[in-house]
């Protein structure tokens, strides 16, 4: 019966991002955790299980974003073939480590950067063109950070990624488009690094490393039909108001993770 959990995950996390544009981690990933605990997985594998699913997501929802900015030419594609071998990088270390990680230090990792993600979209942080698109290292360097971060919160790191070409003078739909766009290969290295790092692991069945597959489907198949239904009602709805709303939820889910997890 809990399989059924997931879809309903899936259409709150689907509507929400297709409204407010906001990827789905600082919600999926508390509501997973609290779905699996109550399904009786495995303590100390329930946070890597709601990441690992979580990013796996993202594999599928990114698609239809992208092919959306690209018809616009919103997406610089200089910037994602020079951030893209930092972010292979870095998505494939930090999600294949964190099987050394602790779960409760892996949960005030996961907190602390929703808490960021969610007070930049609070504060609509839009940093001034004051510098230049670095270098072929510097790319890679800026890649493998972003993605290393995003692989620990299941996020596609737009809350980096946009700053940061903001603050390199790109125009802000382009740095959206952008980002949606490099979200993908995130996705991509962090999905196979959670199932590397879950491999020889004692988990439960229907895993793939730490990708739990009935959470994944029904939350791809659930969010994948209502992030259209969300973008339309974008055009009717508060969603400023909503957006702050959706954030302090974040915060407030994230936060009562970290406390059960605390708990003895």
């Amino acid at each position: 019966m809990w399989w059924f959990a997931y879809p309903a995950i899936g259409v709150v996390a689907g509507f929400f991002a297709g409204l407010l544009g906001i990827g789905g981690g600082g919600i999926i990933v508390p509501m997973l955790a609290l779905a699996y605990a109550g399904q009786g997985l495995p303590a100390e594998h329930i946070l890597h299980l709601a990441v690992g699913t979580g990013m796996a997501t993202i594999l599928f929802t990114s698609v239809a974003s992208v092919r959306a900015h690209a018809k616009r030419d919103a997406v610089r594609w200089d910037i994602v073939k020079s951030l893209t071998p930092g972010i292979l990088l870095g998505g494939l270390l930090g999600s294949s480590l964190t099987r050394l990680v602790p779960a409760r230090a892996f949960a005030v990792f996961f907190v602390l950067i929703i808490y960021v993600a969610a007070i930049q979209i609070l504060i609509e942080f839009r940093p001034s063109a004051s510098g230049r698109i670095p270098g072929r290292l510097g790319m890679f360097g800026v890649g493998v950070a972003i993605s290393g971060v995003a692989a620990l919160a299941a996020i596609g790191g737009a809350f980096m990624s946009i700053p940061f070409m903001l603050w390199c003078g790109i125009p802000l739909l382009s740095a959206i488009g952008t980002a949606a766009t490099i979200g993908f290969p995130i996705a991509l290295a962090g999905s196979i690094g959670y199932v590397l790092a879950g491999l020889g692991q004692s988990l439960p069945a229907w895993t793939l490393g730490y990708i739990y597959l009935p959470g994944l489907f029904g939350l791809t198949a659930a969010s994948v039909v209502m992030a259209p239904v969300g973008a339309a009602a974008a055009h009717r709805m508060p969603t400023r108001r909503l957006r702050q709303v959706f954030c302090g939820v974040m915060m407030i889910l994230a936060t009562r993770l970290l406390w059960k997890l605390w708990q003895p």
